[in-house]
């Protein structure tokens, strides 16, 4: 299966995001992992309405909850409204989960999302390796 053109383009400007510089935490504090999660419009979604149409108020105090928390680290509605990405951390696949599924634009079928985890690379360091 071909990735859309709307993920082929996302992850180009994702990877050329430098990943956060390593921080001084405890040894015991385990590895974080990237997630994409990709909206799209659910069974609720109200047909013919464009995104700001839609009851997602509460989707957006969520995201913004998970922002506060530091565990977002960046998101956003398609410009074609055709639903919206974001971008965040967890530690286990099992939290991952757990995130997506407390969403309350996912708790009420507006949106689906399909979730998976991602390796961003640091084009950055690459560019500066490849330079001459």
């Amino acid at each position: 299966m071909q990735p859309s053109p709307w993920l082929a383009s996302f992850g180009l400007l994702a990877g050329s995001l430098a990943p956060a510089a390593p921080s001084a935490a405890p040894a015991e504090a385990r590895a974080r992992t990237a997630y994409l999660v990709v909206y799209r419009p659910g069974p609720a979604w109200l047909a013919g309405q464009p995104l700001g149409k839609q009851p997602l108020g509460e989707h957006g105090r969520y995201v913004l909850g998970l922002y506060t928390k530091g565990t977002l680290k960046f998101a956003g509605p398609f410009m074609d409204d055709t639903g919206g990405a974001l971008v965040f951390e967890a530690e286990t696949e099992d939290e991952a989960a757990a995130v997506v599924a407390a969403d309350p634009a996912v708790v009420s079928r507006v949106f689906v999302a399909e979730r998976h985890p991602w390796r961003l690379v640091d084009w950055e360091q690459r560019a500066k390796r490849a330079a001459p």
